[in-house]
C-alpha cells in the first residue's frame, strides 16, 4: 500500500446532509478546539479514558465528518478534590456550514476489562459544543477557559426522533451532577493559509502529518498553530495516452451497448432503434496529498490515436474510426504548479465520457441535462517521490467499487472471464505519460525534505541542487505491473529515443536513494553520461569490514592471576595418556610448518574449548548496566552454531585481573530453576575431529583452516538478551606441531561497534582509498573474556592396514557404464548380481492388496462382536454342515474333498491374479532393468557457494550418429556451456581430457544439444553448485540448554544436510535415453569467516554499503597472482535480497552493497554472503554470515541533558507473562515500571520511557521486553535520538595534570532570575569526570547559590569538554554551562 493510499484510506468521511451541501456558502470557518481536563465524581479513581470529538448537524440529525479520538489517560485523585483526567488535546478543523444548529459532539469513554482478558469501551456520557451563534456567526472567543456540560448516555441519543434543538428543551437528556470537561475554542486564522491541503469538517490533531506541512520548529511538537507550507516543484506531463481492455473499440461499444439497455430500463420501453454515441472524451488530472485535491483537476480532452494522426477534429467518431486507433491521447502539455515532493502527493487521472444519443434523431441530448450525460470510466493515482527530472510512466487504471478521489461512481473492471487473456494487472487498462520538472529542481524524497528540515531548523528546505539526469528504471518483464516501480519504463530525454534495458538494472535516486545503477556502462550517449565516473555514489560511508584484531587483546597474566586461576577449580584438562595439559605461551604468528602437521603420528584432533572468567574493562564508559547471566556465541569450523546455556557471573576475592581490566567474575551454569549448578567453574565444549569422518583430503583444509581464521564469539546478557559485545581469538595456537596437547590460555577484549544513523554523503569522500571506517561508528570494549584453547592428539580411527585419507581425486571423470544400451551387459562376466529370492507378495505391495482383497471377509480381520444375529447365523451354518456330511456319507464320499477343492479353487484364483500381474509390470520391470544398466552414479559433497566439478563420459552405442539432448531436472546442477569455464574447472582440478570449442547447441527450449558419431565417447562437463542454506528467518537470540550428550561434538560423514537425488537423462531423437547419470548431492556444513550484526526497523529495507578489506589480506587469497588485484565477486544465499559489488577502477576499494528486507519484529534474518576472486565463482576465498534484528522503531526527538518522556504501547501475547523492560543505556533511559510486572493476555498497557541523552546528535538506543521466567524475547524497539545540543549561557576553561592525582574541587555559581524560590536539578554529561557536590538545590528569588565541582583525574593527556545542567523541576533544561578541561 502507498503513503497517499494508506493517508485517503484513513482520513474518509462522511458528507454533511444533502439539504447542506445544496445551500452551502462559499466561505470556511477555522477552528482551534483545545480539550483540557475531564472531572468530576464520576470518574473512577485509576480508570482510563479517552474522548470521541463528532461533528453534528442538530437540525437534520446528522452526524458528518469522521471522528477522532484522544489518547488514553488515567483519572487521578487530589483530594478534597474530585479525580480528574488530564488530556490537553488541541483538534484544529474549518468548516462551511456556519448555521447555529452545527455543533460538535464531545464523548467521554472509559475502557474496562473483559473476563477474557481484553478490553472494550464504555460511554460514560457526552456534551455538545456550539460552534455558531444565532447570527450564524463563529462563537464569540472567552477570555478564560468553558466548563462543558455533560448528558448521561451516548451521543447515540441525538438520532432519536424526539430529539428537540436546542437542547436544553429535551426532557429525556439528564445532566451528570459535578462533573465537566474544561475546554476553549477559538477561531485559528493560520488554519487558513492551508485550507486547500486540509479539506472541510475533517478534525485533525496538532501532532497529527499533514502532507505538505513542514514539522514544527523547535520543541514544538504541534505542527498546525503556525503551519509551515514545502515547496512546490513545477510538473510537465507529456505524450499522454490512455489505452482501455480489451482494446477501444470493444471497450466503448460494451459500454455503449450497457448504457442504451439502461435507458430503456428506466423508461420501461422496448428497443426504439435509438442508441447511444461517444460525444466527448475526457480527462481529469489534478494533484492531491491524500486529503483532498490541492486545485480544481484540470480537464483535458482526448481523441482516438487514429484520429491524432490524420489531424482531425475531436468529435463523434464512427466505429470505424474507433477501431483504427486502440488508444485515446493527449495532444497538449499538462502543467502541474501545485505538486510537492511528499509521499503522499499524487497526481490523479479521472477518465470520463460524455455521452449522447444517435439513431433517428442523431445527437440529440439525453433526459437529465449535461450531469446525466458523464459518466466516470477509471482512476488512477501516481504519486512521483523519485528524486529524477524526467521518467516514462506507465499506470494501471482502476475501476468498480473501490474508493476514489474522485467521490463519484465508476464503470465496473472486466470479468473475471475476460480478463485470464491478459494479465490482472492491466484489464482495467492503462494511463501512459512522460513527466519532467522545471530544469533546476526536481521531485526528491520526503525523506530528505524533513532530514534537512531537522538539520537546519531555521532555514526552509530546498530541493536537491544535483542537475536534472535521466533515471534508469527497471521495467517490468512482463509489461505493466502493479507497482511504480515496475511500471516505470526506461526513461528518455524530450529529444531522445528509449534507451535499451540492461540486465541487473535498478532504480537510482540520485544521492537519495543507496540503489545505483552497477551494471555496465550505457554504450550508447545519453544526457547521464558525466555519472559514469561515480557509477556506485553510496548513501553511506561504507563500513569496514576488517573484523575484530584477534589475537592483539591477548595479555600475559601474571604469576599470582595464574594461581587464581587454578585455585578457581577449573576442571584439568587431560592428554589421551591421563596427564594434565600445562599451559603454554602460543608460538609467533606464521610460524607454523604444514609438514609437522602431516606427519604427525596423532592425526585426530580433540578441540577443547573453557570459558573460565569475563570482566569489565576499565576504559568501559559504563554506559550499561553491567550483566548478572550471560551466554555466548559462536560457530566452530563445519560445525553446527552453538549457543550456550545461561552463566552466571560470581564474585571472587582477588579475582583474575591483567592489564587495565578489574578483577573478572567466575562463569557457573545456571540451572532451569536459578540456582548454580554441582558441578566446577566454566563451561567446557569439545570438539572431535577425526580423519576418518571426513572427507577425503578435508585434513589439510581444517589445518589450514586453524592457521589462518580465527574464531568469532558474539557474549549475550542473559536477561536483557542484548548483545554485550563480540571477541575474536586466533586459532593458530591449537596447532600442535607434532606435541601430545597443546593449551594456552587468552585474554580477550569484548568490544561493541554503535552504528549511528546514516549521513549523507557527498562527492567521492566516501569511497576515498584507505577510508576504512566511517563517521557514526564507535568501537567501545565493554570487557574481557577469558579463555583457555586446547588441542589432544589422539590416533585417527581408521581400521589396520587402511591407507591414510587420500588427496582428493584428480580424476573428475564419471565413466558410463559398461556396455551401456546392450542388453547383455546384465549378464556379463564378473559384472553378476547375487541376490535371496523372495515371494512377490514381500517385494510388491500391491500384489499383496490384490491377494488379501480375494479372500473371505473372515480372514482378512479379526472376529466381530458376538451379537445376536451373528450366533444366528453360525447355528444356521453348523446345520447346514450337518445336513452336507450326512448326505456325503449316504452317498460313500469322504467329507474332506470338500474342503480340499474349496481350497484348491482359492489357489487357482490366486495363480490366476499372479500371472495377470506380472503380465501388467513386465513392461516397467523390463524398463527398470535397462534404465539400471545405463545408469551411472556420482556422489557430490556440496558446500555452500563452492562449485563441484565433474566430467560424464557420454558414448554413443549406436552404430549411426546421433544429437544427443541433455536434460537436468534441477536448476543447481548445470552444464558448461562456455569453453573459458570449462578450461578454468580442468586447471583448477587438474584434469587431463581435452575442452572442445563450441561443442554444445543449445535449443529453443535452452537444453544443450550434443552431436556423436557412431561409437563415439565425449566428456560433458557438470558443475553443481548452491547457494541455499539454513532458513532465512530464524527464531529470536536467546539461551538455549547444552546437556551432557552434546558437549562432545563430532563432525560425521553425513554433514548437516539433507541428502537429494538429481537426474540427468542424455537423449536421442524421440526420447529415447542412451545413458542416465544420478547424481547423489550430500550438502555439508561451511565455514563462517566473520559475522555482521544490523538492527533495524522492521518492515523497511536496510540499506549498507561495506568495504571490503584488501584481497591479500583475506585468509585463502591466492599470492603473486599476476595482473595485481584480482576482481571480487560476490553472490547471497537469500535470491530475495540485492546483493552486489563493482570494481572501481585501478587502486580504488571494492564495496558490497546489501539491500535486505526487513520483517516484523522481533524477527531475526540470517543469511549469507559468498566472496569470490575469480569470475567464475568456483570457491570463495570468504563467507560472511549476517543477521538482521527487525526492531519496531521510535523516533524521539529531545535536547541534550534535558528528560523527554513517552509512552510504548505494549501488547500482550495469548497467555499471560511475566516481563521486564531492558535498555542498552540505562543512563540515559529509564522505563517505568523498572521491575518485572504482569503482562495480561492479549491486553494492551503503556510502558513510559524517559530518555535524558548525555551528547548531541544522532544515535540508537535498544530497548528489549523479555519474559524473565522463559528468557524469551516479547518485543524490542529501536529508539532514534535525534538529540539537539543545548545553548551554552557561560563557558569555563581549567588545566589539571594528567596520569592520576586527586582531582581538582572548583566552584561556580549561579543565579535565580525568578522572583519566586526555585527547585533545581544538576546533571553532567561526564559523571565519570565530574562530581556535584549537591545533586539538587533550591534558592531564592534572585539569590545566587554556589555549586561545588570535583573533577575527576584522566588517565591520558587531552582535552574534554563538560556540559554542567541545570535544569528546573520538571527536569527542563534552564541553562547550561561549559567547562573546557585541559588535561596536561
Amino acid at each position: 500500500m502507498s503513503e497517499w493510499e494508506r493517508v485517503f484510506l484513513q482520513n474518509l468521511a462522511l458528507p454533511p446532509h444533502c439539504q447542506r451541501r445544496r445551500t452551502r456558502r462559499p466561505g470556511s470557518t477555522a477552528f482551534r478546539c483545545v480539550l483540557k481536563y475531564l472531572e468530576g465524581a464520576a470518574l473512577a479513581q485509576g480508570a482510563e479514558y479517552h474522548l470521541r470529538l463528532s461533528l453534528f448537524d442538530a437540525t437534520y440529525h446528522h452526524f458528518f465528518g469522521r471522528t477522532w479520538r484522544s489518547r488514553r489517560r488515567a483519572a487521578r485523585a487530589a483530594p478534597p478534590h474530585p479525580a480528574r483526567a488530564a488530556f490537553n488535546e488541541t483538534i484544529y478543523f474549518h468548516t462551511s456550514l456556519n448555521h447555529p444548529g452545527i455543533a460538535a459532539v464531545v464523548e467521554v469513554v472509559a475502557t474496562a476489562g473483559k473476563g477474557d482478558g481484553g478490553s472494550r469501551h464504555l460511554s460514560c456520557g457526552f456534551g455538545l459544543i456550539p460552534l455558531f451563534g444565532s447570527g450564524s456567526e463563529a462563537t464569540e472567543p472567552a477570555a478564560e477557559d468553558r466548563a462543558l456540560k455533560l448528558y448521561h448516555g451516548t451521543p447515540r441519543a441525538l438520532l432519536h426522533p424526539r430529539f428537540q434543538d436546542p437542547v436544553e428543551k429535551n426532557k429525556y437528556l439528564t445532566v451528570m451532577e459535578k462533573s465537566h470537561l474544561q475546554y476553549a475554542l477559538k477561531p485559528h486564522q493560520p488554519l487558513e493559509t492551508i485550507f486547500h491541503l486540509l479539506p472541510e469538517n475533517l478534525l485533525m490533531s496538532g501532532l497529527q502529518t499533514v502532507p505538505g506541512l513542514l514539522p514544527a520548529r523547535g520543541d514544538a511538537s504541534d505542527c498546525l498553530q503556525k503551519p509551515r507550507l514545502m515547496k512546490p516543484v513545477t510538473c510537465y506531463l507529456e505524450r499522454l495516452s490512455v489505452r482501455l481492455y480489451p482494446s477501444l473499440e470493444e471497450f466503448e461499444e460494451e459500454l455503449l451497448d450497457l448504457l442504451n439497455g439502461d435507458r430503456l430500463l428506466q423508461a420501461n420501453a422496448m428497443p426504439d432503434g435509438d442508441g447511444m454515441a461517444v460525444r466527448e472524451r475526457r480527462l481529469h488530472i489534478g494533484v492531491h496529498n491524500g486529503l483532498r485535491f490541492i486545485q480544481a483537476p484540470q480537464v483535458a480532452m482526448l481523441v482516438p490515436e487514429a484520429e491524432a494522426a490524420r489531424g482531425g477534429c475531436p468529435g463523434v467518431p464512427s466505429s470505424g474510426a474507433r477501431g483504427a486507433g486502440q488508444a485515446l491521447v493527449l495532444r497538449s502539455r499538462i502543467h502541474l504548479n501545485e505538486m510537492v515532493p511528499h509521499p503522499a502527493f499524487g497526481i490523479c487521472f479521472q477518465l470520463e465520457y460524455v455521452f449522447c444519443s444517435s439513431g433517428r434523431a442523431g445527437g440529440k441530448a439525453l433526459p437529465g441535462g449535461e450531469a446525466a450525460n458523464m459518466r466516470s470510466v477509471r482512476w488512477a493515482v501516481w504519486s512521483p517521490v523519485l528524486g529524477t527530472g524526467e521518467a516514462e510512466v506507465v499506470l494501471p487504471l482502476h475501476g468498480g467499487a473501490r474508493h476514489g478521489p474522485c467521490q463519484t461512481l465508476v464503470y465496473r473492471t472486466p470479468l473475471s472471464s475476460r480478463s485470464s487473456r491478459r494479465g490482472k494487472h492491466v484489464e482495467s487498462g492503462t494511463v501512459q505519460f512522460h513527466v519532467s520538472t522545471d530544469s533546476e529542481e526536481h521531485l526528491v524524497t520526503a525523506a530528505e525534505i524533513l532530514r534537512k528540515d531537522r538539520d537546519e531548523s531555521e532555514k526552509p528546505p530546498t530541493p536537491s541542487l544535483s542537475p536534472p539526469a535521466p533515471l534508469r528504471m527497471a521495467a517490468s518483464p512482463r509489461g505493466p505491473g502493479l507497482s511504480v516501480s515496475q511500471l516505470s519504463a526506461p526513461p528518455r530525454g524530450r529529444d531522445q529515443s528509449p534507451a535499451p534495458r540492461r540486465r541487473g538494472s535498478r532504480q537510482e535516486g540520485g544521492i537519495t536513494h543507496l540503489e545505483a545503477d552497477l551494471g555496465s556502462p550505457d554504450p550508447e550517449p545519453c544526457a547521464g553520461d558525466q555519472l559514469r565516473a561515480l557509477p556506485f555514489a553510496p548513501l553511506q560511508v561504507p563500513i569496514a569490514a576488517v573484523g575484530l584484531q584477534a589475537g592483539s587483546s591477548r595479555t600475559l597474566l601474571s604469576r599470582a592471576s595464574l594461581a587464581r586461576l587454578h585455585a578457581a577449580g577449573f576442571p584439568e584438562i587431560l592428554d589421551r595418556n591421563g596427564q594434565p595439559v600445562e599451559i603454554s605461551e602460543p608460538a609467533d604468528p606464521g610460524s607454523f610448518s604444514p609438514r609437522l602437521e602431516e606427519a604427525d603420528p596423532l592425526q585426530g584432533n580433540e578441540i577443547i574449548l573453557q570459558f573460565l572468567a569475563f570482566g569489565r574493562d576499565a576504559r568501559d564508559g559504563a554506559e550499561g548496566t553491567w550483566p548478572r547471566t550471560l551466554f555466548l556465541t559462536f560457530q566452530f569450523y563445519r560445525f553446527p552454531p552453538v549457543t550456550t546455556p545461561r552463566l552466571q557471573l560470581v564474585s571472587t576475592a582477588g579475582g583474575l585481573a591483567a592489564g587495565p581490566a578489574v578483577p573478572a567474575q567466575l562463569l557457573v551454569r545456571v540451572n532451569k530453576d536459578g540456582t548454580f549448578g554441582t558441578g566446577p567453574p566454566g563451561l567446557q565444549l569439545k570438539y572431535m575431529v577425526d580423519p576418518a569422518f571426513l572427507r577425503p583430503g578435508e585434513q589439510r583444509w581444517f589445518v589450514r583452516y586453524l592457521a589462518e581464521h580465527s574464531l568469532q564469539i558474539d557474549v549475550w546478557d542473559g536477561d536483557s538478551l542484548l548483545l554485550v559485545g563480540s571477541a575474536a581469538v586466533k586459532l593458530e595456537p591449537l596447532l600442535r606441531q607434532g606435541r601430545a596437547a597443546v593449551r594456552t590460555h587468552h585474554e580477550l577484549e569484548v568490544a561493541t561497534t554503535e552504528y549511528e544513523p546514516d549521513a549523507t554523503v557527498m562527492g567521492r569522500e566516501a569511497l576515498r582509498h584507505g577510508a576504512l571506517r566511517p563517521l557514526g561508528v564507535r568501537v567501545a570494549v565493554r570487557g574481557r573474556l577469558h579463555l583457555c584453547l586446547a588441542n589432544v592428539g589422539h590416533p585417527s580411527e581408521e581400521t589396520p592396514g587402511q591407507l591414510p585419507s587420500p588427496l582428493p581425486s584428480r580424476s573428475r571423470i564419471v565413466p558410463a557404464p559398461d556396455g551401456a544400451g546392450s542388453w547383455f551387459s546384465l549378464n556379463a562376466a564378473g559384472g553378476g548380481r547375487v541376490s535371496r529370492a523372495r515371494r512377490l507378495v514381500e517385494v510388491d505391495g500391491e500384489l499383496a492388496a490384490a491377494l488379501r482383497s480375494r479372500r473371505p471377509e473372515a480372514r482378512l480381520g479379526p472376529p466381530a462382536a458376538p451379537g445376536e444375529a451373528t450366533a444366528a447365523r453360525r447355528r444356521k451354518l453348523r446345520r447346514m454342515a450337518l445336513v452336507r456330511q450326512q448326505e456325503d456319507a449316504d452317498g460313500g464320499r469322504t467329507p474332506q474333498l470338500s474342503g480340499w477343492q474349496e481350497q484348491r479353487a482359492r489357489h487357482v484364483r490366486d495363480l490366476q491374479i499372479i500371472d495377470a500381474y506380472r503380465e501388467h509390470i513386465k513392461g516397467e520391470s523390463i524398463s527398470q532393468m535397462l534404465s539400471q544398466a545405463i545408469t551411472a552414479t556420482r556422489t557430490v559433497h556440496a558446500v555452500l557457494g563452492t562449485a563441484e566439478f565433474f566430467e560424464f563420459a557420454l558414448k554413443n552405442p549406436y552404430g549411426i550418429q546421433h544429437t544427443v539432448t541433455i536434460e537436468v531436472d534441477h536448476p543447481e546442477l548445470s552444464v558448461i556451456l562456455d569453453p573459458r569455464e570449462w578450461r578454468h574447472f580442468k586447471e583448477l582440478t587438474k584434469s587431463v581430457t581435452p575442452v572442445e570449442e563450441e561443442m554444445f547447441h543449445l535449443r529453443d527450449d535452452l537444453k544443450p544439444q550434443v552431436y556423436l558419431r557412431p561409437n563415439e565417447t565425449v566428456h560433458i562437463p557438470f558443475k553443481y553448485q548452491t547457494f541455499s542454506a539454513d532458513p532465512a528467518v530464524v527464531a529470536a537470540q536467546g539461551p538455549a540448554g547444552l546437556g551432557a550428550d552434546a558437549a562432545a561434538r563430532s563432525l560425521g560423514k553425513s554433514g548437516a544436510g539433507r541428502t537429494k537425488h538429481i537426474e540427468v537423462s542424455f537423449q536421442v531423437s524421440g526420447g529415447k535415453p542412451i545413458a542416465l547419470l544420478r547424481v547423489k548431492v550430500e550438502p555439508q556444513p561451511h565455514v563462517v569467516d566473520q559475522t555482521f550484526r544490523f538492527y533495524h526497523p522492521e518492515l523497511t529495507f536496510l540499506k549498507k554499503t561495506i568495504r571490503l578489506p584488501p584481497w591479500h589480506t583475506l585468509p585463502g587469497a591466492p599470492v603473486g597472482m599476476p595482473g595485481g588485484e584480482p576482481e571480487m565477486f560476490v553472490r547471497c544465499s537469500d535470491p530475495d535480497i540485492i546483493c552486489e559489488t563493482k570494481n572501481m577502477g585501478p587502486g580504488e576499494p571494492q564495496d558490497i552493497f546489501l539491500k535486505v528486507a526487513g520483517g516484523p519484529s522481533p524477527q531475526i534474518k540470517k543469511f549469507f554472503v559468498a566472496i569470490y576472486t575469480d569470475a567464475w565463482l568456483a570457491a570463495p576465498v570468504q563467507i560472511w554470515q549476517f543477521y538482521l534484528h527487525s526492531l519496531q522503531r521510535l523516533d524521539v526527538s529531545c535536547t541534550a541533558g534535558q528528560l523527554a518522556r513517552l509512552s510504548l504501547l505494549l501488547r500482550g501475547t495469548p497467555a499471560p507473562r511475566r516481563v521486564r523492560a531492558f535498555t542498552s543505556h540505562p543512563q540515559e533511559l529509564e522505563v517505568d515500571p523498572d521491575g518485572a510486572f504482569l503482562l495480561p493476555a492479549n491486553g494492551i498497557q503503556d510502558l513510559y520511557v524517559g530518555v535524558r541523552p548525555r551528547r548531541a546528535g544522532s544515535r540508537f538506543i535498544y530497548l528489549n521486553l523479555v519474559d524473565v521466567e522463559s528468557q524469551q524475547l516479547v518485543s524490542s524497539w529501536l529508539l532514534c535520538l535525534s538529540c539537539r545540543q543545548p545553548l551554552i549561557s557561560k563557558a569555563f576553561e581549567i588545566s589539571l595534570p594528567a596520569g592520576g592525582g586527586r582531582g581538582c574541587n572548583k566552584r561556580i555559581t549561579y543565579t535565580n532570575p525568578y522572583p519566586s524560590p526555585r527547585l533545581y536539578f544538576l546533571r553532567t554529561n561526564r559523571p565519570d569526570l565530574l562530581q556535584f557536590k549537591e545533586d539538587s538545590f533550591e534558592v531564592a528569588g534572585g539569590e545566587v547559590y554556589t555549586i561545588g565541582l570535583r573533577f575527576a583525574p584522566s588517565q591520558a593527556a587531552g582535552e574534554e569538554e563538560i556540559l554542567i545542567h541545570i535544569n528546573d523541576h520538571e527536569d527542563k533544561n534552564e541553562e547550561t554551562f561549559c567547562v573546557k578541561v585541559l588535561y596536561h
